[in-house]
């Protein structure tokens, strides 16, 4: 996909890798970069910076998101470029109530459901558009001490595979982004093991994966690995994974010293 001139949409684009997408985006030439956020001050913020768009919007909010589907459309022309990028993250496991259950489950994968429902059809009416899934390596392998974000992260792995199985032919790429360790809001905090996970294995900035991301969707590739190190965790866990099980129960017992 060619950026130049796009209509370009980024949800979670108040901070971290949204926002260093919506950069990237407006730097590579994008015609319109709308920088969507719940964060609304946030998404201003950044929008004057770029010269970008902004919107307040909850994407678990399906009549919000078709709002602004057909008010960016309407005003700036087709989308062709649509990242999934808000996300959320409950620390802890099967112990949590159902009410942290199902915020991850809306945010990180029915939001995503709901973006498809509407720009699908619109993308195979047209022959073209471009989908990405911030999913993350948790989504690939697991996340230890985040149950709910390990399981909803492999959901939406499993949807952008789904759709690109299902519409690749009609025009619709899809590309599914799986950063391992990023030095965003998110992965402030200290003592938390699932946080403590990552910083363990090398945090990168949201920079380096904006990079990533312009250069996959350039190439439309599927699988976008900011650390390439995923891939072969990911080759390991499928060839032998009670080794790789063995393997993860060691590194939880190293953190919960």
């Amino acid at each position: 996909m060619n950026i130049k001139d796009s209509v370009v949409v980024v949800t979670g684009a108040a901070s971290g890798i949204g926002r260093a997408m919506a950069r990237r985006f407006a730097a590579d030439g994008a015609g319109t970069v709308v920088v969507a956020d719940l964060d609304g001050d946030g998404a201003a913020a950044v929008a004057r910076e770029i010269g970008g768009r902004a919107e307040t919007l909850d994407v678990t909010d399906e009549d919000a998101q078709l709002a602004m589907i057909n008010r960016t459309e309407a005003e700036w022309g087709p989308i062709e470029l649509w990242c999934g990028n808000a996300g959320v993250a409950s620390n802890g496991g099967l112990e949590l109530d159902n009410k942290a259950w199902e915020f991850n489950w809306q945010v990180n994968v029915m939001a995503h459901v709901i973006t498809g429902r509407h720009m699908i059809p619109r993308w195979v009416e047209r022959g073209s558009g471009h989908f990405l899934i911030t999913a993350s390596a948790a989504g690939l392998l697991t996340n230890l001490g985040t149950a709910p974000y390990a399981v909803t992260k492999h959901g939406a792995v499993a949807l952008a595979e789904w759709i690109a199985i299902t519409h690749g032919d009609d025009g619709v790429r899809v590309s599914c982004l799986c950063p391992q360790g990023v030095r965003t809001p998110m992965t402030e905090a200290d003592g938390e093991m699932a946080i403590e996970v990552v910083k363990a294995m090398g945090m990168i900035e949201p920079e380096e994966v904006a990079d990533c991301v312009a250069a996959g969707i350039a190439n439309d590739d599927f699988l976008i690995l900011p650390h390439p190190e995923v891939s072969r965790y990911e080759q390991r866990r499928t060839g032998d994974r009670q080794r790789w099980l063995s393997g993860m129960r060691k590194l939880q017992a190293t953190l919960s010293r």
